[in-house]
């Protein structure tokens, strides 16, 4: 039995797939990017847990923002970390692209330059005066309370989406722990 197809059926399934294959791509990359932003959002609490276990233990050597931004770097993988002021301030500009800057502070901190901070560094680094952008050192003691507070800027892939959150998405996450020194 041989089977005869009218002449136009096989260029109607054609147009009819041209014409859905934009929404379903829409759908299936707003789908990827919705998972890498749940993926990096749950990474980077984690990270920061970690970091922040690192900055407040009392191990044999005192941490220090090198040892925090070590740790960091090992808990996300594939990005990079960098600290331009680990002890603040956190400012509103934008990592670059796929990238996190860590931030070792006091809780709450400030948005603008600290002279003289409340305690603000995990116990191994050295005081400092305040130098530039960068607000001052000091050490932690006594069960001070530290924050590390990491941002990431995620590019996306899907263009209607990325122009929707002005082609990026800034994931902030952040860990309060107090020091056992």
């Amino acid at each position: 039995m041989t089977f005869r197809r009218r002449r136009g059926q096989s260029s109607q399934a054609l147009i009819e797939f041209a014409l859905i294959s934009p929404v379903l791509l829409l759908l299936l990359f707003g789908t990827v990017d919705i998972g890498r932003a749940i993926f990096y959002y749950d990474t980077l609490n984690h990270a920061a847990r970690e970091g922040a276990r690192t900055a407040v233990k009392a191990p044999f050597t005192l941490p220090t923002n090198a040892s925090v931004l070590a740790t960091v770097t090992t808990q996300l993988i594939g990005a990079p970390v960098t600290a331009p002021c680990p002890q603040g301030p956190i400012t509103s500009a934008t990592p670059p692209a796929n990238a996190a800057w860590l931030y070792i502070t006091e809780p709450n901190p400030p948005s603008t330059v600290e002279t003289t901070p409340p305690m603000n560094a995990p116990g191994g680094e050295y005081p400092a005066v305040a130098n530039g952008g960068c607000s001052a050192v000091k050490p932690a003691t006594s069960n001070a309370p530290l924050q590390v507070t990491l941002r990431f800027n995620l590019i996306l892939i899907t263009p209607i989406v990325a122009q929707a959150t002005a082609n990026r998405i800034l994931i902030t996450a952040a860990a309060i722990y107090r020091t056992e020194y």
